[in-house]
């Protein structure tokens, strides 16, 4: 488990007196948890909670919450001048019943045997080193939140209902059971409204998580009654001590009630959730934590991810070819929005990363605390500069058929003189990725197209033009060059003049062409510098082999 405080901020007045005006969505969040405390003291401890089902293994989903969640956390201490305590609590519902088998598990055959039961109560299917699927699983996220360094304190249901740190508030629901019904009832089909009841008693003699219409509830003895569907006998079961569980809404509010959880986010797909859990809260006499509803991930078709389907990314897609870090700006940019998550965004979003990097040292406070990578490295970003971003190395890739860094340092170290793996440890690292992301996605979707006539003299032309420039020229003379021999070519005439604004017509009609003809894909980083990147010399023979057929097919 990790420690759940973290070491002392160090706050200048600069830092301090910029939060106060900053629009960074995670001050934003944060301010809303300051103003729940407006009429009073801070609580010893403001806790701030993420949820996750251990019946499946963690995802890039629990990543992201467990980021987001640890943004708006770092906001709150520079706007408290960290003088309040605070605590991430990963909650585990590892008390809920085992309800189908899991497609990614061994031993099906066993865990179908146990469905029904409290995760805590199924076998490990994966080995015998933890006795239960849930704690299986639960080793799993903690090893997750711990590889990447998050703060937080683990919890299992199983021991807060078993210990008795939920019983004050399940006594408080037993009592106003009425209450809850009302809310919980309009939301239900009528076929289930029949026999809907919040408390899930543990049968006593099969283990398993009942969904039965209660009988009789005693208040004096804190008990309900229910019947054994197939038995038809009769069970009266304490709704304390572990013994009962709650349906998962009204178990959601009854711990924010008894844990006085004051923030916790959750996907736009638990919105009618959100507001029944909240109004169960106030019913104990809770008060709902703040928080916001964040956008889903979706695929490249625009179809909502689903682990079943399998349609996205998982983390570990992520992180085989970029940096933790740029999955963080992935998830920091813009929660409201439904973004997509598929690996065509990976090489942007790795350059987006080490451009906010490159900025900060520049920027002034306000720009500074606006930048994602305040927020990603909570305050303390790492001084990087990049002399090659990583779409450039992409096509250094292609261009190259580099299988190896070795051959990539070549042309870097050529490029900028000085610069090597040891001098540029971060650059090296993504060089590794580089290889990786071309073998994988770029090789397999390359498609040379032959020039046709008008564009044959272009890259004649274009070849001609670049003989005449040093082997050493930068990508502005190269870039230069090339867009001379554009703006000669009456069919990219045509294009600027249909253009509205100009330019980026003829440029960005060209420019695909000679993507298409020597690279083999539709798109890339501004040619010329990808031309000083590769050297001159090696981008007229690309030409040549172009021209010559040695590419296309």
């Amino acid at each position: 488990m990790t420690t759940a405080r973290q070491d002392a901020l160090e706050l200048s007045p600069e830092i301090l007196e910029t939060a106060a005006e900053c629009k960074a969505w995670p001050f934003e969040e944060a301010r809303k948890i300051v103003k729940r405390y407006e009429a009073g003291a801070f609580p010893e401890t403001v806790l701030f909670e993420t949820g996750y089902g251990p019946s499946g293994l963690p995802h890039i989903g629990t990543f992201g919450e467990v980021a987001r969640t640890s943004m708006v956390r770092h906001a709150f201490r520079i706007l408290t001048e960290d003088k309040v305590k605070t605590k991430i609590l990963c909650f585990s519902d590892d008390m809920d019943g085992l309800r189908k088998v899991p497609d990614n598990v061994p031993n099906k055959e066993m865990l179908r045997q146990h469905l029904g039961k409290p995760l805590t109560q199924v076998p490990d299917p994966f080995s015998n080193e933890y006795p239960s699927f849930g704690a299986a699983n639960n080793a799993r996220l903690r090893a997750f939140l711990d590889r990447f360094g998050f703060d937080y304190e683990f919890a299992s249901s199983t021991e807060y209902y078993a210990s008795g740190r939920f019983d004050a508030t399940l006594l408080a629901m037993l009592e106003r059971f009425d209450a809850v019904m009302e809310i919980m009832l309009p939301s239900l089909r009528a076929e289930r409204a029949q026999t809907y009841s919040p408390f899930l008693p543990i049968h006593p003699r099969t283990g398993v998580v009942m969904q039965v219409a209660l009988e009789e509830r005693k208040l004096d003895a804190g008990t309900i009654v229910w019947r054994d569907p197939d038995s038809g006998e009769l069970f009266e079961t304490p709704v304390t001590g572990g013994h009962c569980k709650l349906q998962w809404k009204p178990d959601w509010a009854m711990r924010w009630a008894a844990l006085k959880v004051d923030y916790e986010m959750s996907g736009k797909d638990l919105i009618d959730s959100v507001k029944l859990a909240a109004q169960i809260c106030s019913a104990l006499d809770g008060t709902p934590p703040e928080g916001f509803n964040y956008e889903l991930f979706l695929d490249e078709k625009g179809q909502k991810i689903s682990k079943s389907k399998g349609n996205g990314l998982t983390i570990d897609d992520w992180l085989a070819y970029a940096p933790t870090e740029s999955l963080s700006l992935y998830m920091f940019q813009k929660p409201k929005t439904a973004k997509k998550l598929y690996f065509d965004v990976i090489p942007r979003t790795v350059d987006e990363y080490y451009t906010f990097l490159s900025a900060y040292g520049r920027q002034d406070w306000k720009n500074r605390m606006n930048n994602p990578v305040w927020h990603i490295h909570d305050g303390e970003p790492p001084r990087t500069e990049l002399p090659v971003p990583f779409a450039l190395l992409l096509n250094l890739v292609s261009a190259s058929n580099a299988e190896n860094t070795d051959v990539l340092w070549g042309f870097i170290t050529r490029y900028a003189p000085g610069v090597t793996a040891q001098t540029h440890p971060e650059l090296d690292r993504l060089t590794g990725y580089a290889l990786r992301y071309f073998e994988d996605f770029v090789r397999p979707a390359k498609t040379f197209r032959a020039p046709d006539d008008v564009e044959r003299a272009a890259l004649r032309a274009i070849s001609d033009s670049l003989a005449t420039l040093p082997e050493d020229a930068d990508g502005e003379a190269i870039q230069d060059a090339i867009l001379d021999v554009a703006r000669g070519i009456e069919r990219y005439q045509d294009l600027q003049r249909k253009s509205p604004t100009g330019g980026p017509g003829v440029s960005g009609a060209f420019f695909q062409m000679l993507y298409q003809v020597l690279l083999g894909q539709e798109r890339g980083p501004r040619f010329g510098s990808f031309a000083a990147l590769y050297g001159v010399k090696e981008t007229r023979a690309l030409i040549e082999a172009a021209l010559d057929g040695t590419l296309a097919g």
